[in-house]
């Protein structure tokens, strides 16, 4: 009998690719979110709950009687806001989520815990980050990323839980929502006329999204990682304004108004990773080259276009 697999969060974008991928695989696939997903954004054989993480009965009552050998935690949205402006919301949908989440599971019949961080945890540290820098959050939701970094290490450390965290950079590809950076940018070209955009100068880490559900599902099966923090990521540093660029070549117009949107609030000028951990630990590397990725995402949001 194939296992149990748990993906919270698993109707957004990275979730739906993972879930697609742990259906292929063979894991008998349980998707936990908050909202029901309509049908088209349903993979055809996952098992789909409702449940709202920072409710602990609501949650408990949901995995009740279920058999979870493996969780991946992809709750919370990102939200730059401050913590005036709404902040403590983004810190307990992060990290009182992710406290009442490993309340409500049988801590005796689980194998590993994979929760998925972000880059954003490194704030400014200085490029390229790796997993060994004491984090330095810039943001409530940053922090509420790092709270959950150091509760599930505490965790493994003092009574063995098997929480290991994966750090994503910039994940793209198909099916993103449209207020991120891709779908943003390839909207824009696609439409043929002039549109905002920052100055550009900000070095990212871009890794496109197959390449990551292959990593998160690759650190299911490798018992002798739990406690560790581990980069996800291409590794390679490339402007915004490249990419941006690229985009409009590849489409072939629009344009862009670099300088219009100003950096935000102590934005960090380098971010992108130092991937040997990976590596070396899980044996995974990315496979999907930044162009070919991009080609891919426009090529998905044209037919999607077409189709609508």
């Amino acid at each position: 009998m194939a296992d149990n697999l748990l993906i919270i969060g698993g109707t957004g974008f990275i979730g739906k690719h993972l879930t697609c991928a742990a259906v292929k695989l063979g894991f008998q696939t349980i998707v936990l979110s908050l909202h029901e997903p309509d049908g088209e954004n349903k993979v055809k054989g996952a098992v789909y709950l409702q449940a709202d993480i920072t409710d602990f009965n609501d949650l408990s009552n949901r995995l009740l009687n279920i058999d979870i050998k493996f969780v991946i935690n992809l709750s919370g949205y990102i939200d730059h806001c401050s913590f005036s402006e709404g902040g403590d919301s983004v810190i307990d949908s992060h990290f009182s989520g992710v406290k009442n989440i490993v309340k409500a599971l049988d801590v005796d019949k689980l194998k590993r815990f994979i929760q998925i961080g972000s880059s954003d945890e490194y704030g400014n540290l200085q490029a390229p980050q790796n997993e060994t820098m004491r984090e330095s959050p810039i943001s409530p939701y940053s922090f509420g990323k790092v709270a959950s970094t150091q509760f599930l290490q505490m965790l493994n450390r003092t009574e063995g839980f098997p929480a290991v965290i994966l750090r994503l950079f910039l994940v793209y590809g198909p099916g993103q929502d449209h207020k991120r950076f891709f779908p943003q940018v390839i909207s824009g070209c696609a439409s043929g006329k002039s549109f905002p955009t920052s100055l550009g100068e900000q070095l990212r880490d871009f890794c496109y999204v197959d390449d990551v559900t292959r990593g998160i599902l690759m650190a299911l099966m490798h018992d002798d990682i739990n406690g560790e923090v581990i980069n996800i990521a291409s590794g390679i540093p490339v402007t915004i304004r490249k990419v941006t660029e690229t985009v409009r070549i590849l489409i072939g117009q629009g344009d862009p108004l670099f300088g219009q949107i100003p950096y935000r609030t102590k934005e960090n000028m380098a971010l992108y990773a130092d991937i040997n951990k990976a590596n070396n630990v899980l044996n995974w590397k990315p496979e999907i080259t930044l162009e070919d990725g991009i080609l891919r995402t426009i090529n998905f949001y044209r037919t999607a276009n077409q189709e609508s």
